[in-house]
């Protein structure tokens, strides 16, 4: 006589972080009401790297969190291999589902050969990922739409959108214009405007070149749209050396600017990045604390927002199989 057994499981969440950011992580953890867990990192003399997680993740939804940097003497790189170990343990610990959660993720900008002979390297830390053992990716505000389709799995792409927003409509008054610091972002700075339209918010656009074969370097040419007498927000991904901002911001100003803003959900500031935006003419610089701001770094005019509680309803929605698009109207995918 065969005989089945039919058992009822308890879901189990488990959220784990690397080194890089591990306050926001911990910022998650209490929006989610969870305890965040021990990865126990031990590296060796020859900087390789060994979590062993403090609990058994058996049959468990495991989230592990690293944004993609450099800190503490580490490099963007290290903090990437870091996370895959950790995927990877967690993998052959028997999770029940492993979810890379990258607030953001490293390498974006290559997303596609712009010259000859060059990497897709965004395509290739996707295959990691998945080689490693992650079923799905949660990350924010990704540097173009398409890098959602280089990960062969579910990919929650959240926006910072509605922090920004918040603090637009706390901090400025009518007549804002936001102003994309690129053709290719036209599309959220609309969106961004819509959101505003009861703050007579309008749309312009920066028409930039950037040199061949040099990295990191633009040249604001022209602007396209109203900006005559007006606040003038700048709203890009991210933020690295700030030449491009800083730019855009001195011809927004040539061209009749009021007062000029910088708002960005990444703030990368390498290298002479806090020099030029301290010596700018914009007058507050708006991140979000999806990256580290190390102390050296903070300067007056720039200002921190949080999107924990965005990583966490996300984190939330994945782990209870609910809609993450909901959670922006639908508004996140592009």
């Amino acid at each position: 006589m065969n005989k089945t057994i039919d058992k009822v499981t308890t879901k189990r969440m488990a959220l784990y972080t690397g080194r890089t950011h591990p306050q926001l992580a911990e910022e998650v953890a209490q929006h989610l009401e969870v305890q965040l867990g021990e990865a126990n990192i031990v590296e060796f003399a020859n900087g390789e790297i060994r979590p062993r997680f403090g609990e058994s993740v058996r049959g468990g939804d495991v989230f592990i969190m690293q944004t993609h940097c450099g800190a503490d003497g580490r490099s963007v790189n290290d903090s990437i291999m870091e996370q895959l170990i950790m995927i990877d343990a967690a993998y052959r610990a028997s999770a029940k589902r492993v979810t890379a959660v990258c607030p953001f993720y490293g390498y974006a900008r290559q997303d596609r050969k712009a010259e000859g002979r060059e990497p897709i390297t965004a395509r290739l830390i996707a295959d990691l990922f998945k080689a490693a053992g992650s079923k799905r990716m949660v990350s924010i505000d990704l540097h173009s739409g398409q890098i959602q389709g280089f990960f062969e799995g579910p990919v929650d792409h959240l926006t910072a959108m509605p922090v920004l927003e918040n603090y637009v409509r706390a901090n400025a008054r009518d007549g804002v214009t936001i102003v994309s610091p690129d053709a290719g972002r036209v599309k959220v700075a609309e969106r961004f405007a819509q959101h505003l339209a009861d703050m007579d918010a309008d749309v312009a656009f920066i028409n930039k070149r950037r040199p061949k074969g040099t990295t990191n370097v633009a040249e604001a040419k022209e602007v396209i749209g109203d900006v005559d007498g007006r606040l003038c927000i700048l709203a890009d991904d991210m933020i690295d050396t700030g030449g491009t901002i800083v730019s855009a911001a001195d011809l927004l100003f040539k061209r009749g600017a009021k007062e000029v803003w910088a708002m960005a959900t990444h703030g990368v500031l390498s290298g002479p990045a806090i020099e030029r935006l301290e010596n700018s003419s914009i007058s507050r610089v708006v991140l979000t604390n999806s990256l580290p701001l190390p102390v050296e770094k903070r300067i007056a005019k720039i200002e921190v927002l949080s999107v924990a509680k965005i990583l966490a309803d996300a984190l939330a929605a994945v782990f209870d199989e609910t809609s993450v698009s909901d959670l922006f109207d639908g508004e996140n995918q592009s």
